[in-house]
């Protein structure tokens, strides 16, 4: 059960006439600037998340290497 052109035709020339062009342009503006918002949002939270990771990982890489040269002295004395 598709719908055809003339069906999709008539339905846009519907709307039209009900809302008019003016008022679709801004919705279509709304919705363009709501989503361009979300996609940074989630932009945004992958940004914190690479740098909580890379944060963690430098620690974690120093504990290591503070770790051994502690672990290499005892041994030493």
């Amino acid at each position: 059960m598709g719908f055809s052109i003339w069906q999709i035709l008539i339905i846009l020339l519907i709307v039209i006439l009900l809302f008019g062009t003016k008022k679709l342009r801004n919705m279509g503006g709304d919705l363009g600037a709501a989503v361009k918002g979300f996609k940074e949002g989630i932009k945004d939270d992958d940004d914190k998340k690479d740098e909580e990771e890379a944060a963690n990982l430098e620690q974690k890489q120093g504990e290591t290497i503070e770790g051994e040269i502690t672990h290499k002295e005892e041994k030493t004395k």
